[in-house]
Parts: C-alpha cells; sequence; structure tokens
C-alpha cells in the first residue's frame, strides 16, 4: 500500500505577507521564500522591506518590495488590481496599545481598529477580488491572536479588533469556499518581537504571561512560521473558517 505524503510545497505559488518589515511577517516571508514561493514583501517602511527583499535575493530567493500602507484603502487595491493575483495573502499588518478601557480614547480607537480590522478587511478584498477574477484559488491567512479568543486587562481595544478578525475569517471563508479560497487565521501567544519587546521589561509582566503559557516561555517568530507554511499549503487543503492556536497552552484552561 503506497502511503500519501501531506504537501507542504508551495514552490512557485506567489505570496502576498503584508507587515513584512519585521517580527512575524518578516519570519513568514523568508519561510515561504525560503520555501520556492516567489514573495513580496509590503509594509510601509519602504527601506526595512526593500533590505529585506534584497537580502533574500541574495540569497538565491525570489522576493519583491512592496511599500503600501494597508490603510490607505483605495491605494492598496488599486495597486494590487494591476498585479498578477495572488495565491497566498498573509495579512499580517496590525498594531496594539494596551491600556486600561477608562483611558482608551478615540485616537487610540481609530489607530488600532483601522490597521487590526479595517486595514485587514478592505486588504483581504482587493486580494481575494484578484484571486476571483483570474479563478486562481488559494489560501489567505489572517494574523489573529489568542486575544482573538479570551479577554485579557488593558487589552479591549485589541480583543475587539481579533474577536472581529476571528467573525471575519469565518464569513469571508463560506463567500470564497466556492471558489476555492480558503481563509484561516493563526492565533499566537506573546511573541517577542519589536512591537512586543518592551512590555516584557516590566518583570512583573513578563511573569504574570509566562504563568499562563503552560510550556512556560514566550514564543519567538520562528514559532509561526511551520503553522502559516501549513495554511499557505495544500497540506490544509480541507481546512476553512478555523482558528490555528499558537498559543502555548493558554487558551487551554
Amino acid at each position: 500500500m503506497s502511503l500519501r505524503m501531506p504537501d507542504f510545497r508551495i514552490e512557485g505559488k506567489r505570496a502576498l505577507v503584508t507587515g513584512a518589515g519585521r517580527g512575524i511577517g518578516l519570519a513568514i516571508a523568508r519561510a515561504f521564500a525560503a520555501a520556492g514561493a516567489e514573495v513580496t514583501l509590503c509594509a510601509r517602511s519602504a527601506a526595512e522591506i526593500e533590505a529585506a527583499a534584497e537580502e533574500l535575493r541574495a540569497a538565491g530567493h525570489q522576493a519583491e518590495a512592496l511599500a503600501l500602507d494597508v490603510t490607505d484603502i483605495a491605494g492598496f487595491a488599486a495597486t494590487v488590481a494591476e498585479l498578477p493575483a495572488f495565491d497566498i495573502f498573509v495579512n499580517n499588518a496590525g498594531t496594539n496599545r494596551p491600556k486600561p478601557f477608562a483611558e482608551v480614547s478615540e485616537a487610540d480607537y481609530d489607530a488600532v481598529m483601522g490597521l487590526n480590522l479595517k486595514g485587514a478587511m478592505f486588504s483581504a478584498q482587493a486580494v481575494t477580488r484578484r484571486m476571483v477574477a483570474a479563478g486562481k484559488a488559494g489560501s489567505v491567512i489572517n494574523m489573529s491572536s489568542q486575544m482573538g479568543q479570551v479577554g485579557a486587562a488593558d487589552r479591549t481595544l485589541y480583543c475587539a479588533s481579533k474577536w472581529a478578525i476571528e467573525g471575519f475569517t469565518k464569513a469571508l471563508s463560506i463567500e470564497l469556499g466556492t471558489h476555492s479560497i480558503r481563509v484561516n487565521t493563526i492565533c499566537p501567544t506573546y511573541i517577542e518581537t519589536p512591537l512586543t519587546r518592551p512590555y516584557f521589561e516590566d518583570p512583573s509582566f513578563k511573569a504574570a504571561v509566562l504563568s499562563k503559557i503552560k510550556l512556560g516561555r514566550l514564543g519567538q517568530v520562528d514559532d509561526i512560521t511551520g503553522a502559516a507554511l501549513f495554511l499557505a499549503s495544500d497540506a490544509s487543503a480541507l481546512m476553512t473558517g478555523s482558528a490555528l492556536m499558537l498559543d502555548g497552552g493558554w487558551t487551554a484552561d
């Protein structure tokens, strides 16, 4: 009897990763490029993503930089409409402004929801519109969080944005299923990145976080790349509308 192994290959696939200048987005872009994908790194920080793309090209991989702000809804859509359709979209750009709810301002709301929800929704619209028009099956990976499954003090705004992304993902997976476009989320715990590293300078905060992570350590960006490769590839061909938890056991209780 022959054994059919899962197909994790993404060689020759076109992948767009937003928020790819640093942290999780950059790690995923590097992993996809190493796996043979044609990767487009997208972020507002033109110098960062061009340097990252050049680093990947120097290593023999296919990579391009695309300096775009996903909160520029019209500009992002117009640019994507002129590009060949992508096979893989990692909807990763995001931010956070942690503070007690009583201190959350309208400016905080606009910044977090504008990027984490509005930017994510309309960038997905632009990319999947091209996929559908081209008749291309594909995979959309929305970067969510364990905070899209639970709540936490000082994270009301962030939780609201990520719970919304979970609902958006489920609804979009229903709409796009007939087009063979899968839509899923990755839900990490606290990952050490340039965005989160300052939080852990507070020993009490770090201790509180580690007390909730059953594996007893903070996540690293490389902890995310395997899950992203799984969702991008045919190894997850029957998975859509689902959340992939990479939370070290945070939500287990």
